[in-house]
């Protein structure tokens, strides 16, 4: 994988909508080919919550980006279980339906917000890795829209102020410089692949991978609190 992500990248507005795009492409097809006994599998990156609850949570992410509808507590715990218990009557392809008009039309609202929403495109993309990785499925946290996580990465963490990091990722040519470089502090450092660097990122299980983290603690790279 040859790519040029810098701390100093320029915000693409189209990247989050191009990110769940591809997403759609891949992740639909895949839900629609399961038995409804894989929706109710439990979720290791979220405790509490099954396969459907996860897409639940996702699509009604999304189209609360799409209406507009951002209400005080919006994305807060309770506010996502609220949304998931209103799906509660609704089967599993109505889930997939709402899931996949979210992953459509949600690109040009975030695109047009200023970047204060791009973090949801990269939520949704690491939501799917979550499933597939219940389901057994290649590609969680990785697969073909990789490359547009790790730059949306970079400028979510770079906007954000987040700290410093330099990593070595597998297969990339150059460094990948991700949070405030004009901070204070002494970059930490990766070594390791990207799926596992986007775990560290989400706040999901890293036990059992190779990686070299020097510089900081694993809970101080989540970006989702």
């Amino acid at each position: 994988m040859t790519t040029d992500m810098t701390a100093d990248a320029v915000r693409d507005p189209d990247l989050p909508g191009r990110l769940l795009a591809g997403e759609r492409d891949a992740l639909i097809p895949l839900l629609r080919s399961r038995p409804d006994a894989d929706f109710a599998l439990p979720t290791r990156a979220c405790p509490g919550w099954s396969v459907r609850d996860v897409l639940a949570h996702c699509s009604s992410a999304l189209i609360r980006v799409v209406e507009g509808r951002f209400e005080k507590g919006v994305f807060s715990p309770e506010s996502n279980d609220r949304d998931i218990a209103e799906r509660a009557d609704w089967t599993n392809q109505q889930v997939v339906d709402e899931l996949e008009r979210g992953m459509t039309e949600a690109g040009p609202v975030i695109a047009g917000a200023g970047g204060v929403l791009d973090i949801i495109g990269l939520g949704e993309w690491v939501h799917a890795g979550d499933v597939r990785d219940v389901l057994g499925e290649p590609g969680a946290y990785a697969g073909a829209g990789l490359p547009d996580a790790l730059a949306l990465l970079a400028v979510t963490t770079r906007e954000r102020g987040h700290l410093p990091l330099h990593a070595d990722v597998d297969d990339l040519d150059e460094p990948l410089r991700l949070g405030d470089a004009a901070g204070d502090r002494t970059p930490a450092r990766y070594i390791g692949d990207a799926a596992t660097l986007v775990r560290l990122y989400s706040g999901r299980p890293v036990e059992g991978r190779a990686y070299e983290l020097a510089g900081a603690e694993a809970k101080e790279l989540n970006i989702f609190g």
